[in-house]
């Protein structure tokens, strides 16, 4: 299957050297013939298309497996055409006529410096060039964004993101497990009271919680090994048996209050150990980065 080169230029005159026809004359003739030495490939810069031509031009540079810029005369449309490429993907090849001074944001990427004036030089570019282009063919995933980097992976700002999330979740974890263990003591000495003076009984409205504990087990958002989610779901399974016990505790209040009594202490200690997990993976996930 034959995969699309798309390539980034021009189209108007930038210079009295490089007019409109002479760009016409730079894909046809140098880019296009040359690009279209790898029989993989078929080579397209953006036309006069029906309809939205900024909308086609915006899906080639995502679609296209390789792109190409020119970046000679430093034409503002180039720039940005590249800056959406590289905001999406890698496989981008960049190229100039030798003499044209790059941007600093731009000079730190290999860019190929072509010399129409010189045969020599031009033959090494030629090689290099299709050399490139290969390049982005077999290894895709290759990075030459700096944009793509700063945005994705490990240690990148998508990284830092995700961890400040994490943290976010975390904190309304541990908060949920102060929440329950004050309620954990509550029910407790309530309990005890009722057993004292079982014609004043009383029973608490409040519930525990446990959204928190629950989207730490289902999305797993943080990287822990497998017995501290074994501790998670521990802890869970007695949030939820504890909330049925007290559900039952206007229709069963001996029942339930000798529940509380005798298995209380259990219930706080899981929850106890599993805080203290939760805080030493938010310790750790705090020092990242």
């Amino acid at each position: 299957m034959v995969e699309i080169c798309f390539v980034i230029m021009p189209f108007s005159k930038t210079s009295e050297e490089h007019t409109e026809e002479y760009w016409t004359k730079h894909f046809e003739t140098f880019l296009k013939p040359l690009i279209e030495t790898n029989p993989d490939l078929e080579a397209r810069r953006s036309q006069a298309l029906r309809g939205d031509i900024l909308r086609q031009i915006i899906t080639d540079l995502v679609v296209s497996h390789v792109a190409v810029a020119d970046l000679t005369d430093h034409n503002p449309n180039v720039f940005w055409e590249l800056g959406v490429r590289q905001g999406f993907k890698h496989g981008t090849v960049t190229i100039a006529e030798v003499g044209t001074k790059l941007p600093f944001d731009i000079s730190g990427k290999g860019t190929l410096f072509y010399y129409p004036k010189d045969h020599l030089k031009m033959e090494e570019f030629r090689k290099s060039f299709t050399e490139a282009v290969k390049d982005c063919l077999k290894n895709p995933d290759n990075p030459d964004s700096h944009v793509l980097e700063t945005l994705s992976g490990r240690g990148t700002l998508f990284e830092i993101i995700r961890r400040d999330e994490a943290l976010r979740r975390l904190d309304a974890l541990l908060e949920e497990c102060n929440f329950n263990l004050e309620g954990m003591g509550t029910v407790l000495n309530t309990a005890q009271e009722n057993q004292k003076n079982p014609s004043k009984r009383k029973i608490p409205i409040a519930r525990f919680r446990s959204c928190a504990v629950e989207l730490l087990i289902t999305n797993r958002y943080i990287d822990e090994d497998k017995s501290f989610f074994e501790l998670a779901e521990a802890y869970f399974t007695d949030i939820i048996s504890l909330y049925e016990q007290l559900n039952d505790w206007r229709q069963s209040p001996d029942t339930t209050e000798s529940f509380f009594l005798k298995f209380m202490g259990l219930y706080r200690n899981d929850c106890e150990k599993f805080k203290k997990q939760a805080e030493a993976a938010r310790d750790k996930l705090g020092k990242r980065f």
